[in-house]
């Protein structure tokens, strides 16, 4: 029972905010309804890194998780790791378009399918490859500039941007490597994913190593905060610069893996067509 009272008591907001609950709970229920009502089956795996996805990012915005990223860099790191990485990374490899447009009422769809030749300028730049990579880096050097992080650790409103942004930042460069389709349905062919997840995997090698191998304290606004861990201040740093080079590069490298097991699956499905429409002209 006490057990279980400490797990809700750190699910509970630690910080209400009405837009995180509104933004996270919205797109569940409309990934519900739309996954019943769409014509094709959702798998429920693709169910499964959906919810899990959002669970994350609403534990790394609204819960304990949130204070305590607020008074040690390492926490902070894990916490953008999920808001940066591993949040984005599931929500798109869901592949929840679909689900979510069904989830929508008959009525906004149409809607919005009148309005689809309006929004085509703003999603072609949002989800050109170089303009969702430049966004992705971006937002990782951006925040943990020492400089920036400092104001963004002492002020709400700048706190709220820097969590939120690297969310939204991040979701166009996940939904355009992890897209099931091929091309030319979809923008990518599965070599220039592995060459976009290389070119991502640098920037995050150069600052993790930076931070990790630092024997500096560039993050003293920690010191202003309070650590709630007796944990020397450099020693958080490195470890925090480990979890940027580590688990950012392998979360990397798994998409990479799945953009090759693709490109394999789709050139042996090639392949077999071709094979097919061989021996069926060969019959007299």
């Amino acid at each position: 029972m006490t057990a279980a009272i400490a797990v809700l008591d750190f699910l509970l907001p630690w910080s209400f905010s009405p837009t995180a609950l509104v933004a996270i709970g919205g797109a569940a229920t409309l990934f519900t309804v739309g996954a019943r009502r769409a014509p094709s089956r959702t798998p429920a795996s693709r169910r499964v890194a959906f919810y899990v996805g959002l669970a994350l990012i609403y534990c790394a915005l609204q819960t304990q998780w949130d204070f305590y990223a607020g008074h040690m860099f390492f926490v902070h790191r894990l916490q953008h790791f999920i808001l940066h990485d591993v949040g984005p990374f599931l929500l798109a490899l869901s592949a929840p378009a679909s689900a979510l447009a069904y989830g929508l009422p008959a009525s906004l769809r149409l809607r919005l399918r009148r309005l689809r030749p309006a929004l085509r300028g703003p999603a072609r730049v949002i989800f050109d490859p170089w303009t969702a990579t430049a966004l992705f880096v971006g937002s990782l050097c951006l925040w943990v500039w020492p400089q920036v992080h400092f104001y963004a650790m002492v002020s709400n409103w700048l706190y709220t941007l820097m969590n939120w942004s690297v969310v939204l930042c991040d979701l166009p460069f996940w939904w355009l490597i992890l897209d099931p389709r091929s091309r030319p349905e979809a923008r990518l062919g599965q070599g220039v994913r592995i060459l976009l997840l290389v070119l991502v995997m640098l920037p995050m090698i150069l600052v993790g190593a930076i931070l990790g191998l630092s024997r500096h304290d560039l993050y003293p606004v920690y010191e202003i905060c309070g650590r709630f861990f007796p944990l020397d201040p450099v020693t958080d740093q490195q470890i925090g610069g480990l979890i940027i080079w580590i688990p950012g590069s392998l979360l990397a490298t798994i998409a990479a893996l799945i953009a090759l097991r693709r490109a394999m699956r789709h050139s042996e499905l090639t392949a077999r067509a071709g094979g097919r429409a061989s021996s069926e002209g060969s019959l007299p």
